[in-house]
C-alpha cells in the first residue's frame, strides 16, 4: 500500500478510536491483518462461546479459521441442521464477530440486514461484540455511512447472494420493496451503554464491502 495512504489511514484510525471512546465503545488501529487478527483474539478469551453474523471481513483476515480451529465453543449456523436455533443461541454467546456496511469519522456504526439476526445481535444479546473494520469503510459523516451502506454494500451482497432485487441488476440502491431485499432494517450504534461489549478493530487493508 502507498506510503501515503498508510499514513493517512494511522492518523484518521486516531480520530475514529477517540470517538468510538466518547461513544463508550473500543476501539484499535492494526497496520496489517496478521497484526488485527492478534487484537482480535487477545479480545476473545480461550473456552468462549463465539459466532458470527455474515462478515466478510473477520473471515478475510483468518479470524472465522483461527476460532474454529482454536480452543472456543463456535457456533456455526452455517452447518447447524436447525439454523433458526443457531441463530437464537448467538444472543447468549460470550463473542459476536462482525462488521459494520460503513462507519463515521467520529465512531457511528451503520448496518443493513434482511434477516435481521445480525443486526440484532449487535444492538443485544451477545456479552461483546467484536467489529473488524477495513479502513475503507470509514466515512465522513452519517449521510456519508448511508449512502456507502446502500450504494456499495447493499449492491454487492444482493449480488453475492444471487437475489433478484433492482440494486444487484444495477449495482446502486432503488429503495426497493422486492420480497429479496436485504434492506430491511437499518442499525445506527451511536453509544453503548455497556462498557467494554463493543470493539472495534480498524485495520489498515481494503476488506469486504
Amino acid at each position: 500500500m502507498n506510503e501515503n495512504i498508510v499514513k493517512r489511514n494511522e492518523l484518521l484510525a486516531q480520530t475514529v478510536i477517540k470517538g468510538l471512546e466518547s461513544r463508550n465503545m473500543s476501539g484499535y488501529y492494526a497496520k496489517d491483518a496478521d497484526e488485527a487478527l492478534k487484537i482480535a483474539l487477545s479480545l476473545i478469551p480461550e473456552g468462549s462461546s463465539v459466532t458470527m453474523g455474515g462478515a466478510m471481513s473477520a473471515h478475510e483476515i483468518g479470524l472465522v479459521e483461527a476460532v474454529k480451529n482454536g480452543n472456543y465453543n463456535f457456533i456455526d449456523r452455517d452447518k447447524a441442521e436447525d439454523k433458526r436455533a443457531a441463530m437464537l443461541a448467538a444472543y447468549d454467546a460470550d463473542v459476536f464477530l462482525a462488521s459494520v456496511n460503513a462507519m463515521t469519522e467520529d465512531g457511528v456504526l451503520v448496518n443493513i440486514d434482511g434477516n435481521s439476526n445480525r443486526v440484532s445481535a449487535i444492538a443485544q444479546g451477545p456479552k461483546k461484540v467484536v467489529f473488524i473494520v477495513g479502513m475503507n469503510k470509514v466515512c465522513k459523516d452519517i449521510d456519508g455511512a448511508m449512502k456507502r451502506a446502500r450504494n456499495v454494500a447493499a449492491p454487492i451482497n444482493a449480488q453475492r447472494f444471487g437475489l433478484n432485487t433492482p440494486c444487484a441488476k444495477t449495482g446502486a440502491c432503488m429503495d426497493c420493496k422486492s420480497p429479496d431485499t436485504i434492506c430491511c432494517q437499518f442499525l445506527i450504534t451511536r453509544y453503548s451503554r455497556h462498557k467494554d461489549r463493543i470493539h472495534v478493530v480498524l485495520v489498515n487493508d481494503n476488506l469486504g464491502f
